[in-house]
């Protein structure tokens, strides 16, 4: 369901009941794997999160590993951050 580059890899999924009555399967939010940023990357105007993950992990999908060194879960969270700290690659 979910790449090997995901967040969501292997995290599992539980069963919740809507208020009208519908079960739906829904994917859990895995916890952030701590670990200290190997450096720092200062944000040029509108420069996105994917072309800075592209950059340093090489992989434009990993925006996700940006957010969580940076203490983060969604992307708007770093919106306004001009300093964007970088994991190790391939963490």
């Amino acid at each position: 369901m979910f790449s090997s580059t995901s967040r969501y890899y292997g995290a599992g999924t539980y069963q919740v009941t809507t208020a009208g009555g519908e079960i739906v399967v829904v994917t859990c939010i895995p916890r952030p794997v701590p670990r200290a940023p190997i450096g720092w990357h200062r944000r040029g105007d509108e420069e996105r999160l994917d072309l800075i993950a592209y950059q340093y992990l090489g992989d434009a999908t990993r925006s996700w590993q940006l957010c969580e060194v940076n203490g983060n879960i969604a992307p708007d969270a770093l919106a306004d951050h001009q300093l964007i700290a970088i994991p190790p690659a391939g963490s």
